[in-house]
């Protein structure tokens, strides 16, 4: 459909309302700074040598507590030592006439050292 001329000059168009503005960005909302970091021991070498001897203990005293707690329930703990005695071992002690490992490597070492 053609447009119609209203009796306006055709080069000059109608004025066209201004786009809406939008208002002007609010500046951004920065988080707070962070916290700074706090030292456990309170920064002294020798303050931290002692929190981990007092940790130290307490982790002994509770596994000692838990060692009790398990004895008390499953009964304690023994240890039977056996001793095996063999034929050879019987035998005199003898037979050893200075060959044994340690004078044979000591004369090797003798041997090749100058005096």
């Amino acid at each position: 459909m053609p447009r119609r001329n209203s009796g306006r000059s055709a080069s000059r168009p109608a004025p066209r309302p201004a786009p809406a503005r939008s208002p002007p960005p609010q500046p951004a909302q920065h988080a707070p700074p962070p916290a700074p970091a706090q030292s456990g021991s309170g920064g002294s070498l020798l303050g931290g040598i002692g929190s981990t001897i007092a940790q130290g203990m307490a982790f002994g005293t509770g596994s000692a507590v838990a060692h009790r707690a398990v004895d008390a329930v499953m009964g304690p703990r023994t240890i039977q030592h056996e001793t095996v005695v063999s034929e050879a071992a019987a035998a005199p002690a003898n037979s050893f006439t200075g060959s044994d490992a340690c004078s044979i490597h000591s004369k090797a070492f003798q041997d090749v050292m100058p005096e």
